[in-house]
């Protein structure tokens, strides 16, 4: 299994980022090719260490690193990242980690 992990900072009016998010960005992304699951945390995040508490964290689950370069290789990836610059265009507003899992 192989995760994307987005981490949205707070954007500077959350009443557009959620209305372009959930009604446009999701229903989007979860065409992806290869997509098994796509989960966002909710509200509030509590952060028990000190920093900047997030306003979203996605997780998208692929079968694997491949799979997730695959799907952003499609032309859904490639507007998924085009419209991601719509609502969190400045790359200092998120954070994408992309790696494996294994159980322990």
């Amino acid at each position: 299994m192989a995760k994307m992990l987005v981490i949205y900072k707070t954007p500077a009016d959350p009443a557009a980022f959620d209305r372009h998010y959930f009604d446009i960005h999701v229903p989007l992304a979860k065409q992806l090719p290869g997509l098994q699951r796509y989960e966002i945390s909710r509200r509030p995040i509590v952060n028990v260490l000190q920093g900047e508490v997030p306003y979203i964290v996605a997780t998208l689950y692929f079968d694997s690193l491949e799979a997730i370069r695959s799907a952003f290789a499609s032309e859904t990836g490639k507007a998924c990242a085009v419209d991601r610059r719509k609502f969190a265009g400045d790359d200092d507003l998120m954070t994408m980690l992309l790696f494996d899992t294994e159980p322990l």
